[in-house]
């Protein structure tokens, strides 16, 4: 039963789902700057394909293919936009990051979801002209446009689904960034059926899925909590563990959760990503009281700007 529920999560997030809990930033690696250059219009960012090979694509092009790889179709034009903002942000700072390297970003979730339009014609069949013309339209009414901070183009984390609140990024990712601080998110739990998941384990394979000994006694101890309630530490059986790296190891959806031993091991988490940044079902329901997608980018990512290339 466990297997087929990690196999369903797997498939059905794919295209949908941002940045989960698979995400695959090295916290230690993430600067407060980068290595200053005037970006050239228009910009063509280069992708490394699934095959190895690297394409050079105009970035407007390459966000039509990120944003619905990255969200729903289904959310609300507002929060599509402010999806293609943030994903043409995060690609910018790749760009600038990585400029002696052969590449700028992935077309998978270690960096952002890209999607050809062979694969878009694909997924979407009979009506891939009215969701290409609705997407362009997206991207096209954002064109150029991105975040900044202070002069800098900012790290535009975003994830699926907080648990309430979003994360500060120095309880993540390491670096202390001032636009990526803990933000009020409650309205996340109202836009998706999967806001609270609870996981099962026998006791064998959560025992085996943290490398210890197997107990007829789980003993939890000292779990420390970040300002957004998500676990920072805790001791299992008097062993440490990071809180995400516990998340990691049984392949949680985020690393708010609740353990109960009644002779199998129940772990039930709130939301859905490493909660850095924007959320999604977030954005989608600000988008659904009325707000556009520059309040929704300036509410995620506090003391931020809009500017364009």
């Amino acid at each position: 039963m466990r297997k087929l529920l990690v196999f369903v999560l797997f498939v059905v997030s794919i295209p949908i789902l941002v940045i989960n809990f698979f995400y695959s930033y090295d916290k230690f690696s993430i600067d407060t700057g980068f290595i200053s250059n005037e970006i050239e219009n228009p910009v063509y960012i280069r992708v490394k394909r699934g095959d190895g090979n690297v394409e050079t694509i105009n970035i407007e092009d390459y966000l039509i293919g990120v944003v619905p790889s990255e969200s729903p179709l289904y959310f609300e034009d507002e929060a599509l936009k402010a999806q293609a903002v943030a994903a043409r942000t995060y690609a910018l700072k790749q760009m600038q990051n990585n400029q002696d390297n052969y590449y700028d970003v992935t077309d998978d979730t270690y960096t952002q979801v890209y999607s050809d339009l062979d694969t878009l014609r694909y997924r979407w069949g009979d009506y891939f002209d009215e969701n290409y013309a609705r997407i362009k339209n997206i991207v096209d009414s954002t064109k150029g446009q991105y975040v900044s901070y202070d002069g800098d183009i900012i790290y535009a984390f975003f994830f699926s689904t907080s648990n309430g609140y979003t994360e500060d990024n120095r309880d993540v990712f390491g670096a202390d960034l001032p636009y990526l601080r803990v933000v009020d998110s409650s309205f996340d739990a109202e836009e998706t059926d999967n806001f609270s998941v609870t996981t099962t384990f026998t006791k064998e394979e959560f025992y085996n899925d943290l490398d210890l000994p197997y107990s007829d006694e789980l003993v939890i101890t000292d779990v420390v909590r970040t300002a957004s309630n998500r676990v920072a530490s805790l001791y299992i059986n008097g062993n440490y563990f990071n809180g995400i790296s516990f998340q990691y190891r049984l392949g949680l959806r985020s690393n708010d959760y609740e353990i109960i031993d009644n002779g199998n091991i129940e772990i039930t988490t709130k939301g859905f990503g490493h909660g850095v940044g924007l959320s999604q079902y977030g954005a989608n329901a600000l988008a659904k009281r009325n707000k556009n997608y520059e309040e929704i980018l300036k509410y995620y990512y506090q003391g931020t700007e809009l500017k364009k290339l």
